[in-house]
């Protein structure tokens, strides 16, 4: 395991009179980003539409290949497939992984029509150990135009999103707090 002296921190802090926007900060530079409608918190559960506090890795970047090219990062890519889904059903054995759809339990499709999902990354979130309904599905994606709040990811602009990731190495940690 890496020690912190090889690991950059991607510091994600809310603005305090909007709990649903934030930045990202990066050493010097910082990225604004759009959070959970219940803005940052110890995550409650499904649903709650909060950005969890902690700090996560970034297991793999998922792309829109017919919407972009393959983003440049160090970090797994892989490409979305119109089949490819995320679980999000409490006590479904797949809860918080990735499905095949159709699939007969609740679950968020990943080839989405409105753009947020294009180029994704995927947070460590509750992932190891999952633990039934404590939340799922927490991602880095696109932004709305307006920088909406999102159901509990961080959201940022497709530049900003692709520099991130252009700048991660696997040892890095997205830190909430």
């Amino acid at each position: 395991m890496k020690d912190d002296v090889t690991m950059s921190l991607f510091a994600v802090r809310g603005l305090s009179r909007a709990r649903s926007q934030g930045k990202l900060h990066l050493g010097l530079q910082t990225f604004p980003c759009a959070l959970g409608r219940g803005g940052r918190a110890p995550k409650a559960g499904e649903g709650d539409g909060v950005t969890p506090i902690g700090r996560w890795a970034v297991r793999q970047v998922l792309y829109r290949p017919d919407r972009g090219l393959r983003p440049q990062t160090l970090l797994p890519v892989s490409a979305i497939r119109p089949q490819m889904g995320w679980c999000d059903a409490p006590g479904d054995p797949n809860y918080n992984r990735m499905v095949a759809i159709p699939y007969p339990a609740s679950h968020e499709c990943l080839w989405r029509n409105d753009h947020l999902y294009d180029l994704l990354a995927v947070l460590s979130f509750n992932d190891r150990p999952r633990v039934s309904g404590r939340g799922s599905a927490i991602f880095l994606h696109l932004a709305r135009d307006d920088f909406s709040p999102t159901q509990g990811c961080i959201a940022f602009s497709r530049r900003h999103l692709e520099r991130l990731l252009a700048a991660m190495r696997p040892a890095d940690r997205i830190v909430i707090e």
